[in-house]
């Protein structure tokens, strides 16, 4: 072994804290890296296969009923290479050990055999049998969530009709990777909404479509247009009350889990980028100073024919070992946290072949990232080790010139204590040092601000959807619009104390070459259940003529309050109509607009007419209210703000918990070793003063205290500004989350900052109890006969 490498061993081993402490902060950077991106990776692919395998379909339309002869029509239609059409329809379900009905989403299958597209997984049970008019097929979210049972047997209400429906099978769908039907994509109750697979021959006369469809989905050829085909499919079926085609990236299901694979890839981006920036401040400072400990010996090694090259790779032995240890352990890590970030992902998307893949290329690309990293973290020191000459290395560095206080300049030293003096001084006339050892301490509370600020955004976008837009106790759909006398109906149900009527429609609103296709929501003037609210809680007024936009759709089509858009009724063929916008709403979720009922009423040609309501009820009477409106003709569906919330609140504590942990977990590696790296080589530069201090008189407690008055000085400035690094992250973080569907606020609790802050001072208080012992250690007897 050469006398370089044994020098090199000898001081890994004397530094062995401060090397396993970087190492463990390359460990983090490396196992954000591994996990994230093998999550990433894990449902991407599972998401691809199982779309190819299933042959999801690439554009969907929905109308109200086409003959089935159409299908022959837009099999024709140039571009499309497969057609299928089906019968789709809503109800109200009854399941054993649901208090509240459950809203049923039913979709037809062929009589015999797999549908071509959108083609069904049996996890459970088995396929339907050709003839059954009893049988369905359920999705695995709801089947599991109620713990249902192969062979049970569940009631629908289906047009006014009651059917005993028996489970024979839990399928998977790719139109269903996410519990998501149209108009409940972000906030999804998997225990009250059911999606089931009926025989078409049994459902169609069920919603008066037999020899019809009310839904169609297509494949495209090789080189077809998706904007083609959705034009065509407008076109056909406008007559039959479509009009209303949208690609796959708009499809419910698949809109949510594209939107959390961004999220995955901004996220997995943002948090290696910063642990392994951390990694590198801290290389780059520890090299810096073991260099200026060993001004002698790169001397002595160039006075004996050492060239800079070697030199240099010998200091780049550090990082390497940094390096080596880090990758080792981010790996084991990594795997680990990835598959349980995949676990938690199969709660919420379900696939056939979803498990959690951990590339060999992905593990090289994080060592090769953190290498790199440590490389440049210790540029600096080795650049400074191959500068110095050797006359220079044989003197000993200049003396640190102390100078009064800028509070002493401003006759203001009396209000310190001599002790504070000293740490005041001596973090003053090294500023440079100050500043990266507060750098550094900003950095670990940054993190923590960072991996906690989501569920503070996400907790305030549920609250001020449930809590603040949303106030209604229930939501009533109707199968159908119903004259308006339908609101004294549902009042005249004991228990419900208020009912407001609201018209839903979609349309493809239009400004010069800008279009979108969203759904207008008509609601009363003055409505109290469902309110205009924007992201900063003001509520605003629903004005009597004109349209509002949110913010988002109106940023897209490029519009202002005061101009006029086109609007294509899609359930009125496509009639155009130009109406004037009147007000833009800063929303959180969605593109869409508002009027007032009857404007929109008018605006479609017809009377009072509703698409459902909102309902106020005595919680005591949610039940009676709840069968009430199972028996009432037309009802297609009801949803309880409540079991929202509560659906909500369970998939963020289980989101939560296993996120907190490890974040919390990478981010006191993080503190501690930023941390103990600042307090040891303070020590390490330092031993000398303060055994001579400890000669002079001082106590253990006294040196102690100079020592960590000065980490905690450091600390003390260090943690708020970091809170506010970590504000500032954020911002960069949800700039990357934005999409047309929904943005999120940079919301960051009170909560946020206390445990942040408290995660700093424990690591910071656990160091100095560790250090402790150190500084009892000081070899007094050495420090006497050291001679100037």
């Amino acid at each position: 072994m050469k006398a370089l490498d044994r020098k090199l061993l000898r001081d890994l081993r004397r530094l062995k804290g401060q090397i396993a402490s970087i190492a463990a902060v390359v460990a983090c950077g490396v196992a954000s890296v591994i996990a994230m991106r093998s999550t990433l990776d894990s449902i991407t692919m599972s998401r691809d296969t199982y779309y190819d395998g299933a042959h999801f379909g690439d554009v969907f339309a929905a109308l109200k009923r086409a003959p089935e002869s159409m299908a022959a029509r837009i099999a024709n239609t140039p571009g499309i290479a497969v057609v299928e059409t089906r019968v789709v329809g809503d109800a109200l379900l009854r399941v054993r050990g649901l208090p509240q009905s459950a809203n049923g989403h039913f979709l037809s299958v062929p009589p015999r055999g797999q549908p071509v597209l959108n083609t069904l997984h049996i996890r459970r049970g088995r396929y339907l049998l050709p003839g059954a008019d009893d049988e369905v097929l359920i999705n695995e979210h709801f089947f599991d969530a109620n713990k249902l049972q192969i062979g049970d047997s569940i009631s629908a209400v289906i047009n006014g009709r009651w059917r005993e429906l028996h489970i024979v099978g839990v399928a998977l769908s790719p139109e269903f990777v996410h519990a998501a039907v149209p108009g409940n994509t972000m906030f999804n109750d998997s225990r009250h909404l059911g999606v089931l697979w009926m025989n078409r021959d049994a459902l169609a006369p069920l919603f008066d479509m037999e020899g019809a469809f009310n839904e169609v989905s297509v494949l495209l050829a090789p080189g077809g247009s998706e904007e083609e085909a959705i034009a065509a499919l407008d076109r056909i079926l406008a007559p039959y009350g479509g009009g209303h085609a949208y690609g796959r990236k708009d499809q419910p299901s698949n809109t949510v889990v594209a939107g959390e694979i961004e999220q995955l890839r901004v996220f997995g981006t943002a948090m290696p980028i910063i642990f392994l920036t951390v990694a590198a401040f801290l290389l780059n400072i520890v090299l810096t100073r073991l260099i200026a400990t060993q001004r002698e010996e790169i001397a002595v090694l160039k006075a004996f024919g050492y060239t800079n090259r070697r030199i240099a790779a010998h200091f780049l032995g550090y990082s390497l070992a940094v390096v080596v240890i880090g990758a080792v352990v981010g790996t084991a890590l990594g795997i680990w946290v990835g598959r349980a970030y995949t676990a938690l992902y199969y709660t919420f998307f379900r696939m056939p072949d979803f498990t959690h893949h951990t590339s060999a290329a992905l593990v090289a690309t994080a060592t090769l990232i953190s290498a790199l990293a440590a490389m440049v973290g210790a540029l600096a020191g080795v650049r400074s080790a191959i500068r110095l000459p050797p006359a220079e290395g044989m003197r000993p560095p200049s003396p640190a010139v102390f100078k009064p206080l800028w509070l002493e300049r401003l006759g203001l030293g009396g209000l310190l204590s001599p002790a504070m003096r000293m740490i005041v001084r001596n973090l003053e006339r090294r500023p440079v040092r100050t500043a990266s050892s507060i750098i550094g301490v900003a950095f670990a509370a940054a993190i923590l601000v960072v991996g906690v600020f989501a569920f503070d955004s996400v907790k305030y976008m549920a609250d001020l959807q449930f809590r603040t837009v949303d106030r209604e106790d229930l939501t009533v759909a109707f199968t159908a619009p119903r004259r308006s006398h339908v609101g004294h109906e549902l009042s005249s149900i004991r228990g419900i104390s208020r009912v407001e009527l609201f018209r839903a429609t979609p349309v493809r609103i239009r400004s010069g070459h800008h279009i979108r296709q969203i759904g207008i929501l008509g609601l009363e003037r003055t409505s109290q259940l469902r309110r205009l609210v924007d992201a900063e809680r003001r509520v605003y007024q629903m004005p009597e003529n004109g349209l509002v936009l949110t913010a988002a759709l109106a940023g897209i089509l490029n519009v202002a309050p005061g101009d006029t858009v086109a609007i294509e009724l899609l359930e009125r063929g496509g009639a155009v109509r130009r109406v004037p916008i009147v007000s833009v709403l800063d929303e959180l979720i969605g593109l869409g607009g508002y009027m007032e009922i009857g404007a929109l009423n008018r605006l479609l040609g017809e009377g009072g007419v509703a698409s459902g309501a909102y309902l106020s009820m005595d919680a005591s009477s949610e039940r009676e209210v709840v069968s009430a409106l199972a028996e009432l003709p037309g009802v297609a569906g009801t949803t309880t703000r409540a079991a929202m919330l509560r659906s909500f609140d369970e998939q963020i504590a289980s989101s939560m918990r296993l996120t907190v942990t490890i974040v919390v977990t990478l981010a006191c590696v993080v503190a501690v070793g930023v941390i103990y790296n600042g307090v040891r080589i303070s020590l390490s530069e330092r031993a000398r003063d303060l055994a001579s201090l400890r000669v002079l008189g001082f106590t253990r407690r006294e040196v102690a205290g100079l020592l960590f008055g000065e980490q905690g000085a450091i600390d003390l400035i260090g943690t708020p500004l970091g809170l506010l690094l970590g504000f500032g992250l954020a911002f960069w973080i949800i700039s990357g989350f934005a999409s047309e569907s929904y943005r999120f606020p940079v919301v960051i609790s009170s909560q946020t900052y206390l445990f942040s802050a408290g995660v700093i001072l424990t690591a910071a208080i656990g160091v100095a109890l560790a250090m402790r012992r150190q500084i009892d250690k000081l070899d007094l007897v050495a420090v006497l006969k050291t001679g100037e």
